[in-house]
């Protein structure tokens, strides 16, 4: 049994706690975090499943007023585990990562932390073996997650070797609040680092991007228009290999898919925790062919999106699995990922 730690008990944080909890070959020792955050609280409120440990910095005596059970220091749950799934605040990382080393101990960053902490730039569909036995690997971004989910589909089905993509990016996660209250859009110098990153995890492909920040907060939205390295991929031939994937939920805007808030409903109304998806969405009503290329439109759930990929990563550095397509069903039997083409109408 593989154990793992969670540095750092935030919007990403809680999310890897609860994916590694219910990986049947893994076991989560913990979560550590500096001050009674609102997310701390709600874990003391919740019965405290996942037992926490104080970064250096904590105050205990705020813990121990608020009646929230510590176990031990930052350094303690380093001790104790086999990796360390790291999303501390941007930079915050980096500083740990000396701990890990004096330790011994694997750990996988989150796309915050900048490339140079990690040994592997990794994606669990796109670049799996280049992290197996890695002692530090970094996960891209959630818009680079989604992204290369699907170019990598219709790569592995039937090559690709360019790609163009626009970005509608959320301004925020929801409930935050130092991005301030707007009302207009702002563009980003091209290309977009989604872009580079992509050309980074998949060399073979050519990559640039246009990104757009809106004032919303439930998901991005990408289009993205990809040419067959093999010749021109077909709507059917597309449409086939995204409905195959475990990780893309293809809908359609006739059935109530209407834009982000669509994804982010539907899935409170499936009762998932916090009204989380692991899934992008790709809108069938946007698959179409434009000469010799092929476009389409994705939904990226973006505080949950990157969780599959980040246990994805704890497998690869420990070895559980050799090869991008054991590991990946291993961690969407236990996401319970793709359950929804059993039902009729996917």
């Amino acid at each position: 049994m593989i154990k793992v730690g969670v540095a750092g008990y935030g919007v990403i944080g809680q999310r890897l706690a609860d994916g590694v909890a219910l990986q049947k070959d893994m076991e989560l020792v913990g979560v550590a975090d500096l001050a009674p955050t609102l997310s701390i609280r709600a874990l003391r409120e919740r019965g405290m499943p996942y037992p926490l440990y104080l970064v250096d910095g904590a105050d205990a005596t705020k813990f121990a007023d608020l009646d929230i059970p510590v176990s031990g220091t930052f350094a303690d749950l380093i001790g104790k585990v086999d990796v360390m799934l790291d999303s501390s605040p941007g930079g915050v990382g980096a500083k740990n990562k000396a701990l890990y080393e004096k330790a011994g101990v694997k750990a996988v960053f989150q796309g915050g932390e900048n490339n140079s902490v990690a040994d592997v730039f990794f994606h669990g569909y796109a670049n799996y073996e280049k992290g197996l036995g890695a002692d530090y690997l970094k996960l891209t971004s959630c818009n680079t997650t989604g992204l290369i989910r699907s170019v990598d589909c219709l790569d592995r089905a039937f090559g690709v070797d360019r790609v163009a993509i626009t970005i509608i990016r959320r301004v925020a996660d929801p409930g935050d609040y130092h991005r301030g209250l707007t009302n207009a859009l702002q563009m980003d110098k091209a290309p977009s680092h989604q872009a580079v990153d992509l050309m980074t995890i998949m060399p073979h492909v050519e990559a640039t991007g246009i990104l757009v920040h809106t004032p919303v907060t439930h998901g991005h939205i990408i289009t993205v228009v990809a040419h067959g390295k093999n010749g021109r991929i077909t709507r059917d031939q597309a449409l086939g290999a995204f409905k195959a994937h475990d990780r893309i939920r293809v809908v359609r805007i006739d059935d109530g898919f209407l834009g982000n808030a669509s994804f982010f409903r539907y899935a409170r109304d499936l009762g998932n925790s916090r009204g989380d998806m692991y899934e992008i969405g790709l809108w069938e009503d946007s698959l179409v062919e434009t000469g010799d290329n092929i476009m389409y439109a994705i939904n990226i759930p973006q505080e949950s999106v990157t969780i599959p990929e980040s246990i994805d990563a704890v497998r690869a550095a420990m070895k559980m699995q050799h090869d991008s397509a054991t590991a990946t069903a291993e961690t969407n039997k236990y996401l319970n990922l793709g359950n929804w083409k059993s039902i009729k109408g996917y």
